[in-house]
């Protein structure tokens, strides 16, 4: 990627307009190369820092402002990357992305203050719990290639430049991303059909028919939970309809007062889980054909941040 100008130093530097423009798309770049709000805004945090410690000429001399912070922000990334492995290995039970609500639903960091960069988030298929989950267990080098490429249409002669690898190696690197993500996901659902059984399943979880909810379960069906900190000690993986149904009433019992809201989760349907007006859990379904088949829950505090009540 060239960020060196051919017309000398003369020419005038980038305004600020230009450079702040770009953190829209540093923010989404960056969150589905981490899978954490709070991390992306780190990592676009730290390429700005980079720009704005370049004496005058440099930044003169940069031929796309746009360009240079990508290059930046992405190789952060790849550096997070790296490190959040061995993090992830300490971490409590099991990880998950940091859950993002609908741009209507955000509930800003105070009243009357600017909108956090994650409202600004396209919500689309490559910010979906089932498709970050995928991101997560490839390779550092794969996601950014795959990312880059595939979701944000940078040609491989680029990404080589950001990875450190030969253009070949990374179109490797992605066409096995794209295979896993291939083999991984089932056809979506149509939108409305989702919605429906993540409403129904709402409506048997708050009426507590077991019944009802291992209707709409896969008999292989899965729910992994994300807790974080949380003191609580939660099993493993919950698999099999009748044993999420039950887990699922067990916790409805434990938590009196528990309001569920269907909220748009990723760009999905899913729910929220309120306790006098905080929340206190979100939850990502995939549904393939006419029943759940994975749920995700999000309990870990630090991960509902922009689900706080204002």
């Amino acid at each position: 990627m060239s960020t060196r100008s051919e017309l000398g130093p003369g020419r005038p530097g980038p305004g600020p307009t230009a450079v702040i423009s770009q953190r829209r798309q540093l923010i989404n770049l960056a969150y589905r190369l981490l899978g954490s709000l709070a991390e992306a805004e780190d990592a676009v945090q730290e390429a700005y820092a980079r720009w704005y410690s370049l004496p005058a000429p440099q930044q003169h001399a940069i031929d796309s402002p746009a360009a240079w912070l990508t290059t930046v922000a992405s190789r952060i990334c790849l550096d997070m990357l790296g490190s959040a492995r061995a993090r992830r290995e300490r971490y409590v039970g099991e990880w998950l992305p940091e859950p993002l609500p609908g741009p209507a639903e955000w509930i800003s960091g105070r009243p009357g203050g600017p909108a956090d960069p994650a409202d600004r988030v396209t919500l689309d298929e490559s910010v979906s719990m089932a498709f970050l989950v995928v991101l997560d267990a490839m390779t550092p080098a794969q996601r950014v290639a795959f990312i880059l490429h595939d979701v944000f249409g940078y040609p491989f002669a680029e990404v080589a430049g950001i990875v450190g690898r030969t253009p070949a190696a990374c179109r490797q690197l992605a066409s096995s991303a794209r295979r896993r993500i291939r083999e991984s996901q089932p056809p979506a659902a149509p939108s409305a059909r989702q919605a429906g059984l993540v409403r129904d399943f709402k409506v048997a979880w708050e009426a507590r028919d077991i019944g009802a909810l291992i209707g709409l379960l896969d008999p292989g069906a899965t729910v992994t939970g994300d807790i974080g900190d949380l003191p609580a000690a939660l099993p493993g993986p919950i698999q099999g309809a009748e044993q999420i149904a039950r887990t699922s009433l067990a916790v409805a019992s434990l938590v009196p007062g528990m309001t569920l809201l269907e909220r748009t989760v990723n760009g999905q349907p899913g729910l929220v889980a309120q306790q006098d007006g905080v929340t206190m859990a979100v939850y990502a379904f995939e549904i393939a054909g006419e029943k759940i088949t994975r749920i995700w829950a999000i309990l870990d505090p630090g991960k509902l941040r922009p689900w706080a009540t204002a």
